[in-house]
């Protein structure tokens, strides 16, 4: 039997499972799968923490020692080109497991993440992991199936976003919100307006102005970090033009 010995760092607020693994409420599909003796393996060498608004949960450069689950919320993933500036690759929804491309790759963390809001997260030893994903074919096409997925979108993202102006990118950023992570008309943006400008490479400035653009047409409604689409065909529409 692999054991797991937990390793406390201050970022983090350990706390006891209130439920197993077995018994948890917010599997991932691929561990949904797996049988009842399996997610006791992951039980016991797992740990639950929770993450603060703003603070990192795996640096890009560090070596891969634990798959880390996102329970819940929403984080983001992202590069730093340089020590001023970052580059924000996407925005993570719950229940998907982080730097899942560097697992089989070189084993160092091409990516960061950071929470955008307080999240619960779950390590999981590697080698437990590794070790199913070996021994059970169809957890392991649940996992493949989830980093090709992720892999397209943000291909496909990356591709339109080049080819496009600033109110396209704009447009897109918004209606990435709208249908991919909220999957709302209504909801609020989870991060400052250089984050967004950094997600869909724009200026902060630039950004703030195509929304404020928008606004006044009334595409969009905006207070605070609240946006309100109000004409989905018209912001779609300049989507597509770019």
């Amino acid at each position: 039997m692999i054991t797991f010995a937990t390793t406390k760092t201050p970022m983090f607020e350990f706390e006891n499972k209130k439920t197993t693994c077995p018994d948890c409420k917010d599997k991932s599909c691929a561990a949904a799968i797996l049988s009842r003796e399996e997610l006791e393996m992951i039980n016991f060498n797992s740990h639950e923490s929770v993450v603060k608004k703003g603070e990192i949960i795996l640096h890009e450069g560090s070596l891969t020692s634990h798959i880390i689950y996102l329970k819940s919320g929403l984080a983001k993933e992202f590069v730093k080109p340089t020590p001023e500036s970052e580059q924000i690759l996407s925005i993570v929804k719950e229940h998907t497991y982080l730097g899942l491309s560097s697992l089989f790759g070189d084993r160092i963390n091409h990516y960061s993440y950071s929470a955008l809001e307080d999240v619960k997260v779950c390590y999981i030893d590697i080698a437990v992991f590794i070790n199913l994903v070996r021994k059970n074919g169809n957890f392991a096409y649940e996992i493949l199936v989830s980093v090709s997925r992720d892999s397209l979108n943000n291909f496909h993202r990356f591709i339109n976003q080049l080819h496009k102006k600033i109110y396209g990118r704009v447009a897109d950023g918004i209606l990435y919100f709208s249908r991919i992570i909220y999957e709302n008309t209504t909801f609020s943006l989870p991060m400052s307006r250089q984050e967004f400008a950094d997600l869909i490479g724009v200026s902060r400035e630039s950004a703030t102005r195509v929304l404020i653009k928008f606004k006044d047409e009334g595409i969009i409604n905006i207070k605070g970090h609240l946006i309100e689409i109000n004409k989905v065909e018209l912001l779609e529409q300049i989507s597509r033009k770019g």
